[in-house]
């Protein structure tokens, strides 16, 4: 691909102020390409144009996107609702609003990320009934539950085969990566919970199951993320497949935990006898944050928008192994990988460099 194709292409970010969203408004940005941001509020310090609009409107989006002409557009946006008949009724109903809206654009890929709950189930079954075996392979058929990646899927085959788009799904497992205020974010929400330990000299104490403790896992690096969805865009023979995106590597967290509490200085505890989730270690988080915040003059204070306590704590309480198998993703050319270690080490140390973290 040379410089003149890739200047030519113009990219709609759905979502991009997200921890994946943010990562390929980035990547695209330093190719040069033309990139639209949508989110309710603009990418701190990004060059990419801003775009406000609400998702589970068709008016709003039409009114927004009017004027707009990408080549290809990238979906990374999610509403958590409180039942999973209400998040397949708010969003599959926001990338069915988002594509009608571009029905007049030229557009010819679209990138949706998903995520490993296509195989694990929703959080109301979550890892529960009959699970595919590990590691987890993209031909798995769907469970018989409703799921609102499913429905997602559904409604981006149908704008595909009416609007004449190639098409691609992007199942992510945890996704740590660089954003604020995200309603999924495992790695602050680690360094959250470990600043707060190190102020009351309570240990790190792990939150999960026997299970997660002890057998391998895998995770995904936002960078990555954005890569995988950005080569499925830009590479012909990659197009209208599902597949899985990790990181490439696996570890267990009995290994991962004490790396962790290394960076940040205090002791640690592993698995005993039962999960110790951090919705209930972190009652007394607001109070303590705020006292971390004067002391180091960190620069976000509401801590519900540097913790998520409850996703963590779904994430690392799984009963049973979660790997993803990569192999598709190979075979078709995909040849990225991250060390996750690494990528929790260079995220904390933004984080730190950008004081959202002591």
């Amino acid at each position: 691909m040379n410089s003149s194709e890739i200047s030519a292409r113009n990219a709609l970010v759905v979502g991009a102020s997200g921890i994946t969203g943010s990562a390929i408004v980035e990547q695209l940005s330093a190719q040069d390409w033309d990139v639209v941001a949508l989110s309710r509020t603009p990418v701190p310090g990004s060059t990419a144009r801003h775009v406000s609009a609400d998702l589970r409107s068709a008016e709003s989006l039409e009114a927004a996107l009017a004027g707009e002409r990408p080549t290809h557009v990238f979906f990374t946006a999610w509403s958590r609702q409180a039942t999973e008949k209400e998040n397949i009724e708010v969003n599959a109903g926001m990338i069915r609003n988002l594509l009608a809206a571009l029905a007049h654009a030229p557009v010819e890929h679209v990138g949706l990320m998903t995520g490993l709950k296509h195989y694990l189930g929703p959080f109301e079954a979550y890892g529960q009934g009959d699970m595919p075996d590990t590691p987890f392979l993209e031909e798995e058929p769907r469970l018989p539950v409703e799921n609102f990646y499913y429905a997602q899927e559904d409604e981006l085959w149908a704008a595909a085969e009416r609007q004449g788009f190639r098409w691609s799904v992007h199942r992510a497992h945890t996704v740590i990566g660089h954003a604020v205020g995200n309603a999924m974010n495992m790695g602050l929400t680690l360094a959250v919970q470990a600043a707060i330990c190190r102020e009351t000299g309570r240990p790190f104490v792990f939150p999960g199951s026997e299970t997660q403790w002890n057998s391998l896992t895998d995770m995904t690096d936002a960078t990555l993320l954005a890569e995988h969805m950005i080569w499925a865009a830009t590479t012909e023979a990659a197009g209208n497949e599902a597949y899985n995106a990790v990181n490439g590597d696996v570890f267990r967290w009995r290994r991962m935990w004490p790396v962790l509490a290394d960076f940040f200085g205090v002791d640690w505890e592993g698995f005993q006898e039962a999960p110790r989730p951090l919705e209930e270690q972190m009652r007394d988080a607001d109070d303590v944050w705020a006292r971390i915040v004067a002391q180091h003059d960190l620069v976000e204070p509401r801590i519900e928008r540097v913790a998520s306590w409850w996703h963590t704590d779904a994430d690392l309480g799984r009963p049973i192994e979660v790997v993803a198998d990569m192999s598709k993703s190979r075979l078709a050319g995909f040849t990225g990988y991250r060390r996750t270690q690494d990528c929790f080490i260079s995220l904390f140390e933004r984080y730190r460099a950008e004081g959202i973290i002591p």
